[in-house]
């Protein structure tokens, strides 16, 4: 080999290594936040005027459901946080319209147990917080009190009730100063933790969140792993940020939060993909692995939410939030704002699968909620 030839490949190797370092670069810097605030906005526009009748029953394969249930009660609580960084009116026309629409009810009335009936509670309180209307918060207070007043604690047997209606107890005992609903929440969280199933639903050593019994030891992916279920694992996060976000600091066991909230955000990073996303079974990518978005938004809103409250690392965590943003916005938003790779409803991976960026999931609402509730909270980043 020649001089030449010599300090051209040594030229080209440089600059490979160079535009390597760029590439990876790139996937880490956080998008800019009117990339971040036009990817949300255009996701819920697609949504608004797919949903123009905030009272349009929800129709799936199996039967219709009121559009008062679980998954759009996500898709408002997204809608509320898209509302906290960019104030259009016509976002909180909407939600006030959707509230009206069910007489601020619950879809089995106030007498429910489940959590997904209580989840529309959320937006109901976010909307008397702004407005106090006593309709707005009637039903709801009435459900949480029915269970305050008894002595079951069972009922969050699977773990994205959590999420469901965790913050609504925190809501309740902010609005009420009414430790009793903390006390409530935190009986019926710990007995989620550590109860159900043979040990509870948590594992303390991988410090992730098993979805239901059905999936505590012995059961196994087929490669012979623990199966801890992406959107579940993220539903319990956004449990735990929304009633860290919302709880006074000197209210009784936010300490036991704030400890899960950070035991497993060490955990879950180490779990990312390579292009940013999350595999659906977050330790066995070969159990329908692949892009997916619901829990990739959910950790992702997670840990912006800690950065922004410096309980995390900025450090460690930006390129982390960084890599799902990116990932999010380029390989799910379509150029109308309809989103791809989400999964649809269910509790393990091969639900709704295959995924894929043109397909259209058996709900369309939770998913923008959950891109919504990690766009805006990225948006809030410095």
């Amino acid at each position: 080999m020649n001089k030449q030839t010599y300090m051209y490949l040594k030229t080209l190797s440089i600059g490979l290594i160079i535009m390597a370092l760029s590439i990876n670069s790139d996937a880490q810097n956080m998008p800019k936040k009117q990339e971040v605030l036009k990817a949300i906005t255009a996701a819920n526009d697609y949504f608004m005027t797919e949903w123009s009748d905030v009272s349009k029953p929800i129709w799936s394969s199996d039967k219709t459901r009121p559009s008062n249930i679980w998954t759009r009660g996500v898709y408002y609580e997204g809608l509320m946080a898209l509302y906290k960084v960019d104030k259009q009116k016509r976002y909180y026309d909407y939600a006030v319209a959707w509230g009206e629409a069910h007489k601020w009810g619950l879809r089995n009335g106030t007498k429910t147990r489940n959590g997904d009936d209580q989840c529309c509670g959320q937006t109901y309180i976010d909307l008397y917080m702004i407005d106090p209307k006593p309709e707005r918060i009637k039903d709801i207070k009435e459900s949480m009190d029915y269970m305050v007043n008894s002595e079951k604690i069972d009922d969050w047997s699977w773990i994205d009730a959590l999420q469901m209606a965790m913050p609504v107890f925190a809501q309740l005992g902010v609005i009420y100063k009414d430790n009793r609903y903390y006390e409530k929440m935190y009986q019926m969280y710990m007995y989620t933790k550590n109860v159900h199933g043979d040990k509870g639903l948590y594992n303390p050593v991988e410090k992730l969140w098993y979805r239901d019994k059905d999936f505590d030891p012995p059961y196994v992916t087929p490669a012979g792993k623990s199966c801890y279920w992406s959107r579940g694992d993220g539903w319990v996060v956004a449990a735990l940020v929304r009633v860290l976000d919302i709880m006074p600091k000197n209210a009784p066991h936010r300490e036991e939060y704030l400890k899960t909230y950070l035991e497993m955000m060490k955990a879950l990073p180490a779990l990312q993909r390579k292009d940013g996303f999350w595999n659906v079974s977050l330790m066995d990518e070969t159990d329908f692995g692949g892009k997916e978005l619901t829990g990739t938004a959910l950790f992702a809103y997670g840990m912006a939410w800690g950065i922004n409250k410096g309980l995390i690392s900025k450090k460690t965590y930006k390129p982390i939030v960084a890599k799902a943003m990116n990932a999010m916005i380029k390989d799910c938003v379509h150029p109308n704002g309809f989103l791809g790779y989400v999964q649809g409803t269910g509790k393990e991976p091969k639900d709704g699968q295959p995924l894929s960026f043109e397909k259209v999931p058996n709900f369309d609402d939770f998913g923008v909620g959950c891109f919504l509730l990690a766009g805006a909270e990225v948006y809030k980043m410095k």
